[in-house]
């Protein structure tokens, strides 16, 4: 019979073995590092920027969390027995260029090296988050990017709703609420963040006990204020993503504006009727709301929903599209609409998708964020750079 040291010695043939020395080289010239401890290990203490998956679920994590097999990978356990095993499977899989460190984590520390407490969740968020931490492409360390994460929702109406709702629930850390208006009975048949006994009250106030109630973990910072030109810039500094739940065309473009200055991303939605848009405008990456609506159309062309009314389960569906990438640039995942246009009708239960593109005129640009004057839309939207 075939003991655990005949084994790992076997398994050593195929492996190349590096001391702690060779493997500080390998770290100072940027090489990718592997944790496969199990997470209770690698909570108290690894190699800095370490990426952990734990042993057990090597195989099926490796391919999202390190794509490329020529990468150069240093793998580390405890002791250095689990980092073999790990090392010869990287290897079985087509990675060429991994080598495992002896004596592990224990070694490493207790030579006095680098080492750093990684950000780790509690037993009560393991628990709430767990279905995002089953995720690769999420995981512990995407969990703690969201749970760093700073996301401003304009408008806690239709739009704002879901997408508040969604991003507390998948745990954006900082939410913050900007809305002016009350809680209306008419406002409740798509407005699912309120309810009736809060009618009368500031929605900014009652989307906080829904998010609260929902997600206490999580904080929010509430703006009962109308969006102007003196205090856009104030409410947009410093928050990561904005979420743009606005109803008319002068807040729009102020946004726009203002978040092409401050070059902060913007997840746009509307909604009319049976039909709504989603897309994203980066000032960084990509067009902006001034690329895609250079002018705004008259009145009589773009009544509000208000006029002529809306499907309350359509903000549902679009709101919840903007959560959804709100997240997703929030943890660099997947595909994201900058440059596309996400269109949704709701009758024909279609989704078709438009290209936009940086429009030459457009002179409200990042690069000429110096230039912006920020001013009021309520009688024009004409361009605003000096």
């Amino acid at each position: 019979m075939t003991s655990y040291g005949d084994l790992l010695a076997a398994t050593k043939q195929h492996v190349r073995e590096v001391s702690t020395n060779e493997s500080a080289q390998l770290v100072d010239d940027s090489c990718t590092i592997l944790d496969v401890r199990e997470p209770e290990e690698f909570e108290q203490g690894s190699l800095p920027n370490a990426t952990h998956i734990p042993r057990g679920h090597l195989e099926s994590q490796i391919e999202q969390r390190i794509p490329d097999r020529d990468t150069a990978i240093l793998v580390y356990c405890a002791a250095g027995s689990r980092s073999v095993f790990a090392a010869k499977t990287l290897a079985d899989l087509g990675y060429t260029h991994v080598v495992s460190m002896e004596g592990g984590f224990t070694k490493w520390k207790s030579e006095g090296r680098k080492w750093s407490m990684p950000e780790s969740l509690t037993r009560h968020q393991r628990n709430r988050y767990q279905r995002h931490l089953l995720l690769p492409e999420v995981g512990e360390e995407g969990q703690n990017q969201l749970l760093d994460a700073k996301v401003l929702i304009l408008g806690a109406g239709g739009l704002g709703s879901p997408a508040a709702m969604y991003l507390a629930a998948a745990g954006i850390g900082t939410l913050g609420v900007v809305d002016m208006d009350v809680v209306d009975e008419s406002n409740l048949q798509r407005q699912v963040i309120h309810n009736t006994g809060r009618v009368g009250q500031s929605k900014v106030e009652s989307a906080k006990q829904t998010i609260t109630a929902l997600n206490p973990d999580i904080q929010i910072e509430t703006y009962d204020t109308r969006l102007n030109a003196d205090n856009v810039l104030d409410l947009l500094a410093g928050w990561e993503v904005v979420v743009d739940g606005a109803d008319n065309f002068p807040s729009r473009y102020l946004l726009n504006d203002a978040s092409v200055k401050l070059g902060i991303p913007v997840v746009h939605g509307s909604i009319f009727r049976f039909e709504g848009q989603v897309t994203v405008f980066d000032p960084l990456k990509g067009p902006t709301y001034r690329d895609y609506v250079p002018v705004p159309p008259p009145p009589e062309l773009a009544p509000s929903c208000a006029e002529a009314g809306v499907l309350g389960v359509l903000p549902g569906v679009i709101g919840s599209l903007q959560a959804l990438e709100t997240i997703k640039l929030v943890l660099q995942l997947g595909d994201s609409l900058i440059g596309r246009l996400l269109a949704f009708d709701a009758l024909d239960m279609t989704f078709r998708e438009y290209k936009i593109h940086r429009d030459p005129k457009n002179q409200v640009t990042h690069e000429n964020r110096d230039r912006i004057n920020i001013a009021e839309y309520d009688q024009y939207c004409s361009p605003s750079v000096n």
